[in-house]
């Protein structure tokens, strides 16, 4: 049995390459869009339809600063950042470096994975209202029905744009947000050139002041906590631009950031006493009045940029999912050549469907702010839950020191998961939404659990000899110049029983040879690797392809690299044993065979498996076929159904009786006896 390895370069780590302007630039258009685009409804949730007092002032603007600093600065650009999966961040990154600490971990990725799909159906509805809604300050007059076309026509156009992917536009991401990030910076500087004393704010006892002295203040941290939430964005995308720029890129952003809020408190400290409209938003009014036409568009371009950010992380978390066995599968496209890159119709238009009826039910940004707060907390929690076993199993940092700092990180989110829960109660449709995501996934993943508990492999050694002669056996006709199967077993001497019966007793399938794939999943986001073994000499080979969780599988391409290889090395020859094909160097032809599994009657299963089972294939018919999904659907593809027997009713007791008016002896004579034991 011989043994090929064969593996891609995978290049120079992203964390090492050099910080340059280019890939700052990058930094700032595809990582900050969504934590950028914060200052439009932050503080203006934090007055909300209070009068202005010094103690919500200086107090909402110092629970800000505080919690960029801990929640954004520490737990994220500090900490989180470091749990990168051969350089790729997000849930399902850090789900599969800690999986092998338990299985109770599934749950907080999940729970995670769902949290973060409702954060995508939020954001643009949330970001492109705020910036819309800064037309009332031109005109009082606009109708909310006006500034909901207009954002619905925003959003429409943007997910009709996925298809056509964004590396033309995406170009001009990074000076976009360059100019946007430079230009509220700039607004909050001169603010607080007005009202200097507003820096005493940063002092981190008048947050403390406000969550215990004003009233009702605990419950602003809703608000206060909207300053963050493109924070678990940000990681999720760390493998398109890598840890340094992030932390260094991060300065600028805090520091523009930290200023615009600064300055927003500092004008508001010029309305003490007031109770602003809810037309008026502070971020617009620092603004002069020939300066806010064009702050409106700039605005308007950063929540495109930010609503873009959440869109493509949310393709890549599915693909994630997909490969993970969350999710069932389905079309994923590459738009363009960009590594990474990708589209996914389904998921876009869910997305689309979902971002309307935000819109449509909501209706303004200020009505949005409790459920975007609850998904991206509950994000947060589960990336807390998932880094603690980070830190404790793959970093071996002190239990003592791990538990601190969770105690910490845990105690701000659950309190701002009380805070936003609590306003929530009225809006129940989007828990909806989130709950049935996260059941999906969770059948999905059980539900494939339970079938490969009960996959039947069988030792087959004995039956390789058969396979080599009916290899040979001219009286069968041929079915193929090469039979392909994908096969479920790692190990070269088992194969499934259904793969056996298909080619020797469904009906024998003669072929010059027979291929065996198997794919497993590496821990690695983008690794991909093979190996091969002979099983029978020119007739039978098995190959084990090795792929990271973000590589689709494309079978068809990576089989073809495959025969290259070898019929480069002289292992085999690919030339069709016809005739006349051979005659004129002609390849032989392939054929795939997929088994697709149905749900067998004849199976006896408890109520909780028969509910996880009926849910799971239900969710999968959602899925495209196994041709489509592994990159089968320009080959020749054979599909057989095979019922999926996981629990066989026990053995029935059925009798054979005499049949009415007629006589057996034999059964009779059996009768008697049966009669004569019973009396006994």
């Amino acid at each position: 049995m011989s043994t090929l390895t064969a593996a891609l370069p995978t290049g120079t780590s992203i964390h090492k390459r050099n910080i340059t302007v280019a890939g700052l630039l990058v930094t700032l258009g595809i990582i900050f869009g969504d934590i950028g685009t914060s200052p439009l409804y932050v503080f203006k949730s934090i007055l909300g339809d209070r009068p202005v007092s010094e103690l919500l002032v200086y107090g909402g603007v110092s629970a800000v600063f505080w919690t960029l600093t801990l929640q954004t600065s520490i737990k994220y650009i500090l900490l989180t950042l470091e749990a990168d999966n051969h350089g790729e961040g997000g849930i399902f990154s850090l789900f599969s470096l800690v999986k092998h600490r338990g299985k109770w971990l599934l749950w907080p990725a999940i729970i995670g994975a769902g949290t973060l799909l409702a954060d995508g159906i939020i954001t643009p509805p949330i970001s492109v209202s705020s910036a819309i809604e800064g037309l009332r300050i031109l005109d009082p007059a606009l109708t909310e029905t006006t500034i909901i076309t207009i954002v619905l026509v925003i959003i429409t156009l943007l997910f009709a744009f996925q298809q056509f992917g964004t590396k033309v536009v995406g170009a001009s991401f990074g000076p976009i947000m360059l100019v946007w990030f430079s230009t509220i910076g700039s607004l909050g500087l001169i603010q607080i050139f007005h009202h200097p004393a507003i820096l005493k704010a940063l002092n981190p006892m008048y947050a403390i002041e406000l969550l215990t002295e004003y009233p009702k203040g605990f419950w602003l941290l809703g608000a206060v906590f909207l300053c963050t939430t493109g924070a678990e964005a940000l990681y999720s995308d760390l493998g398109h631009c890598g840890r340094k720029n992030i932390r260094t890129a991060w300065l600028f952003v805090k520091t523009a950031l930290v200023l615009n809020y600064l300055g927003q408190a500092a004008w508001a400290m010029g309305h003490v006493g007031h109770v602003l409209s809810g037309d008026q938003n502070p971020f617009f009014l620092i603004a002069p009045t020939w300066g806010l036409i064009p702050l409106i568009i700039i605005a308007t371009l950063a929540t495109i940029i930010a609503s873009q950010a959440l869109i493509s992380g949310s393709y890549t978390l599915i693909s994630e999912a997909v490969s993970l066995n969350f999710w069932p599968k389905v079309r994923i496209l590459f738009p363009t050549d960009q590594r990474g890159q990708i589209y996914v119709p389904s998921i876009n238009w869910l997305l689309w469907f979902g971002c309307v009826c935000v819109q449509l039910w909501f209706q303004t940004s200020s009505n949005m702010e409790a459920a975007y707060g609850f998904s991206i907390t509950v994000a947060m929690l589960m990336t807390s839950i998932l880094l603690s076993q980070y830190l404790r199993g793959v970093k071996h940092w002190a239990i003592p020191v791990v538990g601190l700092i969770m105690l910490v990180f845990l105690t701000v989110e659950l309190s701002f998961l009380i805070a936003n829960i609590t306003k929530l109660l009225n809006r129940l449709g989007i828990l909806v939404f989130e709950w049935a995501l996260i059941l999906g996934m969770w059948m999905g993943y059980k539900g494939r659990q339970i079938k490969n508990r009960y996959l039947d492999m069988t030792d087959w050694a004995n039956s390789l000899p058969i396979l080599q002669e009916l290899s040979q056996d001219q009286t069968v006709s041929k079915y193929a110049s090469n039979l392909v199967y994908l096969t479920r077993s790692k190990t070269a001497m088992q194969i499934e029983a259904r793969i056996l019966y298909s080619i020797l007793r469904k009906k024998p399938k003669r072929a010059d040879r027979y291929w065996f794939l198997n794919i497993s999943l590496l821990n690695e986001p983008f690794g991909m690797r093979y190996t091969l073994e002979t099983l029978v000499p020119d007739v039978a080979y098995k190959i084990n392809f090795q792929l990271g969780f973000r590589i689709q599988p494309r079978i068809n391409l990576l089989f073809r690299r495959v025969l290259e290889d070898m019929a480069g090395k002289g292992e085999i020859d690919i030339t069709s044993r016809y005739a006349t094909l051979q005659k004129h160097r002609m390849p032989g032809d392939f054929r795939f065979v997929v088994l697709d599994k149905v749900l067998s009657f004849d199976n006896q299963l408890s109520l909780k498996e028969r509910i996880i089972l009926q849910g799971y294939f239900l969710f999968n018919k959602l899925a495209i076929s196994d041709q489509q999904a592994f990159g089968l659907d320009t080959s020749d593809v054979a599909v057989e159904l095979v019922p999926l027997t996981i629990q066989p009713h026990r053995a029935l007791e059925l009798q054979r009786v005499a049949p009415e008016g007629a006589s057996d002896p034999v059964l009779a004579a059996a009768l008697a006896r049966e009669d004569l034991v019973h009396k006994i």
